[in-house]
């Protein structure tokens, strides 16, 4: 079965998707099987990562803006601002697809793993997920 998921961001940062990538396993009816989603996108990544202390968001978000700066004079690829290309070498840095196992109808997750779109552009916008679930 493959689905495609439509995640709005309202900007930079780490976005959690977990319950609704949960709900698509449910509704698939994957008992045993692979969760592989894709990022259409190039500016914007996913990640899993821990889910229950949102300092550990917040430092990653912050270690990567200090390691990939805007405005940096090297920069040619500025068509659309200054978090442009800072937004292609984060996603190339991190991950445009993951896989989950699913297990007794359920993403293996650990306990405190959480699934993310981490989105590497100021204004944000619609990024479309392939999700793709067989068994």
């Amino acid at each position: 079965m493959i689905k495609q998921l439509t995640i709005t961001t309202p900007g930079q940062g780490l976005h959690e998707f977990t319950d609704r990538l949960d709900a698509l396993v449910r509704e698939a009816g994957v008992r045993e099987g692979l969760c592989t989603l894709f990022i259409q996108h190039t500016s914007a990544s996913l990640l899993i990562q821990e889910n229950a202390d949102a300092s550990a968001k917040r430092d990653l978000e912050q270690w990567l803006n200090r390691l990939v700066k805007e405005n940096d004079p090297l920069y040619t690829h500025q068509n659309e601002g200054p978090d442009d290309m800072p937004g292609h070498i984060k996603s190339a840095l991190t991950a445009t697809q993951l896989s989950i196992p699913v297990t007794g109808g359920r993403l293996a997750l650990g306990a405190w793993q959480g699934v993310y779109l981490w989105e590497h552009r100021h204004r944000g916008g619609a990024r479309r997920i392939v999700v793709h679930l067989g068994e």
